[in-house]
């Protein structure tokens, strides 16, 4: 798995889902994945809405990739993560983060619509770096939340909200 291959995934899906702009929904590196894809694709991504996007991966001195932990990484090729959809630790290859580094969520440039969702109590996304993303563009509305990573107290908001930007609410 990589950023690169996951794009070109989309590339390839992006145009069977019809010719209408799709809009893309992430979560954590979903998030930040979704991000460029809207940029690399601006006629097919309509809008985004983004929970808890993982937009400083490829930064260096990220909390969770500490210069000592990427040195590690590097050296056994692959380290144990927590993977939230499995509910426990999965082995990631190095690849991984060094493909990371040439896909920079802050340096893209998208311009759709982007509603995003961030945990205050967040301890794998850091929201003072999502609203670092946030702030200087205009295209996004940044609604912070008394939440952890994974928002579940906040489903019902994000629901409401979500479709309110998606116009599906009355």
């Amino acid at each position: 798995m990589t950023f690169t291959r996951m794009l070109d995934q989309l590339d390839r899906d992006l145009p069977a889902a019809g010719a209408a702009p799709a809009t893309l929904i992430g979560s954590s590196l979903g998030g930040a994945l979704a991000v460029l894809a809207a940029a690399r694709w601006r006629d097919r991504v309509d809008r985004l809405v983004l929970f808890a996007p993982a937009v400083m991966f490829a930064k260096p001195g990220h909390h969770l990739l500490p210069p000592d932990r990427i040195a590690e990484w590097q050296r056994r090729r692959s380290l144990p993560f927590f993977h939230y959809a499995y509910n426990e630790e999965r082995e990631l290859d190095y690849t991984f983060y060094e493909d990371s580094l040439r896909h920079d969520p802050f340096e893209a440039a998208f311009v759709q619509p982007t509603l995003i969702f961030q945990g205050r109590r967040d301890r794998s996304v850091d929201p003072v770096m999502v609203q670092q993303f946030a702030v200087p563009r205009a295209n996004v509305t940044l609604t912070l939340l008394d939440d952890d990573h994974q928002l579940i107290a906040s489903l019902p908001t994000m629901w409401s909200g979500t479709a309110r930007f998606l116009g599906l609410a009355a």
